[in-house]
């Protein structure tokens, strides 16, 4: 119905629309009318017939008291065009009435009056017609002597207003034809003088914007008022005055025009383009095409500007590796970087349109989306460290969640950030770990020297009393097991001052490959008797430290040892390496073992003071804590990886050795030395 309705002509839409708002103004006026006509008519008609109850009652109380029954009937002959009118006295009998017929009995209980009412009003049906009766009591000093009735006829007032609405009709018919016919006047002319402007705009259409040369108003102008120039502000100014704005003063005449005129009505180019609306939408069109021009050479300059500035945000966005990316109030993202969609598995394109539910995990989405639309109602920033457990490990991102909003302060997106901050924790437990390690070596420091004393003093009680003692007694076996169990005792004293690093420090300029080989040098025999064989790859430039030799020993000597006890049996290979990295400042050792490898937990607590993994009576847990006390001593940093990173070469077991998944001791000591 609308695709029909929209291919009618002007004309014919015209003309069906003074039709439709004339039937509608006569469908709605007419009932109205109808109505409002009935109401009034019944209104007035009731008004009148109890104005002639009353006054019939009035009149009839004299008559009544003296039952001159002759004046009654002729009052009843003169109320006028009534259906009826009768009396009754005080028994309700019929004293007169108006019927020729025959008075109708059941019309006396058709309408009953109180005494205390002036008049009651009862529609009543015949059969026939409607009659409206109107009851009044005749009443002398408050006693009721008879009852008047007087019957108006309702459908005579239907008959009046139907009268009344087809005379309305009638005249709506007339002015309906009447507006037809104006109306297609009015539209062929308004019709005719469309087709010639949208002529006139299909030619700006179809033609090329960059083309338009000369409008024809300005063509006059050129001619008339001799101005040449197209850039001329009075030239401009006079096509936007003169045609856009006829009752505005004409500032046009400035150049190579002639004298100025008083007013627009005086100019040549006004006085050659007055015209009506439908003219000045012609004119307005040419000057709109020149505007149009410009404004679409200026947007295509910043369609050139915004792209160059696109492309370079996109550049910025694509080279950062956080995770970016937008959503709207609905969840559904706008945009993301390459970082983002590699992320997630997909290209920036295809996140387009998505939602958390189909680039993460349901309890990942659910998550992300809850706490999305958290920002978006409440529009409070959100800035946090949350962990994520993947498949290639676990890693910490610093996430940060910031509503954004338009001109008018509503929120319309969301943008959040992820960025990897894994190394960043790693480097907060490094430090975590050495704070803790500091704060052991001061309280084992302070432990260390209150029992240092008395250790000295039960040893050398004990060795004096086991000279006394006769030998192979059970005192001096006991003496001697008191005298070993007290170098035990200062043994850990020992090691727990040099976690502290309280001991004295002699450093001085050292060679670092001597050092490793002497500690090679010192355990390789007893290591081959438990077959397990050394390698040793060491740098050919023989890199000088700053350093003190026999505590880096003590290093060198603890990391072999503990590389020795991860050894099966069977044996196994120990391979130590060292590296000069002269660009970083420093010398690497590394010292990777074939054995059993340590696991993720005690991974963490390796360098924990008095924490092992050996038997009882096979270590302190003391070991790697002294050394990592003195690597920190020495300004450097040890570390630990399990099990052996693919690309580290072992030599050959010794027969029957079984390869395990190997660990590495990494230790890294500065070369320079200016702040010793």
């Amino acid at each position: 119905m609308i695709s029909f309705f929209s291919r009618l002509k002007f004309e014919t839409k015209l003309n069906l629309g003074i039709i439709t708002i004339v039937l509608g103004m006569a469908a709605v006026l007419l009932p109205t009318v109808a109505k409002m006509t009935s109401s009034a008519l019944v209104a007035e008609n009731k008004l009148r017939g109890s104005a002639l109850a009353e006054s019939l009652a009035a009149r009839a109380v004299n008559p009544l008291l003296s039952q001159d029954y002759l004046v009654l009937r002729n009052m009843v002959g003169e109320v006028g065009d009534v259906v009826y009118a009768f009396i009754q006295n005080a028994d309700g009998r019929i004293v007169t009435h108006s019927f020729t017929k025959g008075y109708p009995v059941e019309l006396v209980e058709a309408n009953r009056v109180g005494s205390s009412d002036r008049v009651h009003v009862q529609l009543v049906d015949t059969g026939e017609i409607f009659i409206y009766d109107f009851a009044a009591p005749v009443m002398v000093a408050g006693e009721r002597i008879g009852t008047v009735r007087v019957g108006l006829s309702k459908s005579r007032l239907s008959a009046t207003t139907k009268q009344f609405v087809s005379a309305l009709a009638t005249i709506f018919g007339g002015v309906l034809l009447a507006a037809m016919a104006l109306g297609s006047i009015f539209a062929r002319t308004v019709t005719r003088r469309l087709a010639k402007l949208r002529s006139h705009a299909e030619e700006l259409v179809t033609g090329s914007l960059d083309n338009l040369s000369v409008l024809p108003g300005e063509q006059f102008c050129w001619e008339v008022m001799n101005c040449r120039e197209k850039s001329c502000p009075a030239h401009q100014d006079r096509l936007r005055r003169c045609w856009l704005v006829p009752n505005t003063k004409c500032a046009g005449h400035a150049c190579k025009m002639g004298p100025k005129p008083s007013s627009c009505r005086d100019c040549p180019v006004f006085q050659q383009n007055v015209g009506d609306e439908i003219q000045d939408l012609e004119e307005s069109l040419d000057f709109m095409a020149f505007t149009l021009r410009d404004h679409i050479r200026g947007l295509r300059a910043a369609e050139q500007t915004l792209t160059n500035q696109q492309r370079l945000l996109s550049t910025v966005l694509d080279m950062n590796p956080d995770f970016i990316s937008l959503v709207d109030t609905r969840m559904i993202y706008q945009t993301s970087n390459r970082a983002f969609a590699q992320s997630v598995g997909k290209t920036v394109a295809e996140i387009r349109g998505l939602n958390d539910f189909h680039l993460f995990p349901e309890e990942e989405a659910e998550r992300r989306n809850l706490e999305g639309r958290e920002v978006l109602i409440t529009g409070e920033r959100v800035d946090r460290q949350e962990r994520v457990d993947g498949p290639t490990g676990r890693k910490w991102f610093h996430v940060v969640q910031i509503p954004v909003h338009d001109e008018s302060g509503r929120t319309v997106s969301l943008l959040r950030m992820d960025r990897d901050v894994t190394d960043i924790k790693g480097y907060e437990q490094q430090l975590i770990q050495a704070q803790k390690m500091e704060s052991i070596g001061k309280l084992a420091g302070g432990v260390a020297h209150e029992i240092n004393t008395p250790l000295g003093i039960i040893l050398g009680y004990s060795q004096l009393l086991k000279e006394d003692a006769p030998s192979g007694s059970q005192l001096c076996e006991d003496l001697a097991i008191i005298e070993k169990q007290t170098k035990v005792c200062r043994k850990i004293v020992a090691d727990l001052l040099g976690f502290s690093r309280q001991g004295q420090t002699d450093k001085r300029e050292m060679c670092f490959n001597n050092s490793v080989m002497e500690s090679v040098t010192l355990v390789r025999h007893s290591f081959d008797m438990d077959r397990v064989q050394i390698v040793t790859r060491l740098d050919d430039s023989f890199p000088i430290i700053y350093g003190d030799p026999e505590k880096l020993k003590q290093v060198w000597i603890n990391l072999l040892n503990n590389a020795k006890d991860a050894m099966p049996e069977s044996g196994g290979a120990i391979v130590v390496v060292t590296k000069l990295k002269t660009p970083l400042g420093i010398v690497t050792l590394n010292v990777a073992d074939s054995g059993s490898g340590i696991d993720e937990v005690a991974l963490k607590k390796i360098f924990d003071p008095f924490y092992t993994t050996k038997p009882v009576d096979k270590g302190t847990g003391l070991g790697l804590s002294v050394s990592f006390g003195i690597v920190k001593d020495h300004m450097g940093d040890i570390r630990v990886d399990s099990p052996l990173p693919h690309d580290f070469e072992l030599p050959p077991l010794p027969g029957g050795a079984v390869k395990g998944p190997g660990t590495i001791f990494t230790v890294d000591i500065p070369l320079d030395h200016g702040s010793e």
